[in-house]
């Protein structure tokens, strides 16, 4: 009987894999690139636009965020430091917190903040994927680590999120007045998680989990191999009261119903990211943090370090132009 069931899954699987077409997205067209300068440790892992100030947070710094100085060509980084509190016991099991720690004391970034928003009062947040904690940055620089709802990790883990090291949350948003905050977990499983301001605390109303999902997909940057990688979010985005989702190996940004989760249109910039000069070594691709407005997306790239193929090693920001019909289309 097992063997039946485990033959009846690897024909299922097979029958999947085969049946895997890729789908015709329209191609967003690239408006500008900004090397940025100034980012001591690189690796460009979250921004956002904070008023009229421009913002970022790289994963191997523990004890800043950058303001962003745009330019004509290049952006100018300036480092706005503050010192974190202690990190708060995670209820992440031990092992996959070891893990972690390991790792991030080798390649530096102890925190590793993948992601930066922030609200109408002038508070910045943080996420750090090694203590799927967040850090709150006051108007007056007062740091402090937000009590997060019991149930968080708990129910991500038992939808399959949060598993494994590495592949922990790697995007924040959170709605202007406070209300709402989201968090995306990166991969096997991803998934996306919302939050409810209410009476003074963080509440999962309703339950914490909004969607989850595994999957593996070629990736754009190497069409010819039969290699899969894990789907993967990258960031998320708030733009005309929808949720926006960058998904780093499909080279996509897909909006999304805020309060399910569901997939309603995607768009690529995969086109982009194959250009002979832009090509990186990394097939999954290296976009991580997103912004959009009206008239654009904002696409932050994480280097790792690896030069692309016309040299570049600074951290990129690209400005891509809005579709056709606006990011609410149909």
């Amino acid at each position: 009987m097992r063997l039946s069931l485990a033959l009846a899954g690897l024909l299922l699987a097979g029958t999947t894999v085969a049946a895997e077409k890729p789908v015709e997205l329209a191609q967003l067209e690239l408006l500008a690139e900004h090397p940025v300068d100034g980012m001591s440790g690189g690796n460009l892992s979250g921004l956002t636009r904070c008023g009229e100030q421009w913002l970022a947070v790289s994963d191997r710094e523990d004890d800043r965020l950058y303001v962003l100085q745009p330019g004509d060509t290049a952006w100018q980084a300036e480092p706005e430091t503050f010192v974190a509190p202690p990190v708060p016991p995670s209820a992440l099991p031990w092992g996959l917190r070891m893990r972690t720690w390991l790792a991030n004391r080798v390649r530096g970034g102890e925190l590793d903040f993948e992601s930066i928003s922030c609200d109408d009062k002038g508070n910045r947040y943080l996420l750090s994927e090694a203590h799927t904690a967040l850090l709150q940055i006051g108007p007056s620089g007062l740091t402090e680590w937000l009590q997060l709802p019991d149930s968080l990790i708990r129910q991500a883990r038992a939808s399959g999120m949060l598993l494994r090291h590495n592949a922990l949350l790697e995007g924040l948003v959170i709605e202007p007045n406070g209300a709402r905050l989201w968090l995306a977990a990166e991969r096997e499983r991803r998934g996306l998680l919302v939050m409810h301001w209410e009476k003074g605390r963080w509440r999962c109303t309703g339950g914490c989990v909004l969607m989850s999902e595994a999957g593996l997909r070629r990736s754009p940057l190497t069409p010819d191999s039969d290699k899969r990688y894990p789907r993967s979010f990258g960031d998320l985005a708030l733009h005309g009261g929808k949720l926006f989702s960058l998904e780093r190996l499909e080279h996509r940004i897909c909006r999304r119903h805020p309060s399910t989760g569901a997939e309603e249109k995607c768009w690529s910039f995969s086109t982009i990211a194959q250009g002979e000069s832009r090509v990186h070594p990394e097939p999954y691709g290296t976009a991580e943090a997103l912004w959009l407005d009206k008239n654009s997306a904002w696409v932050g790239l994480d280097n790792n370090d690896l030069a692309r193929a016309d040299g570049e090693q600074r951290p990129l920001i690209w400005q891509l132009k809005a579709p056709q019909g606006g990011w609410s289309a149909k």
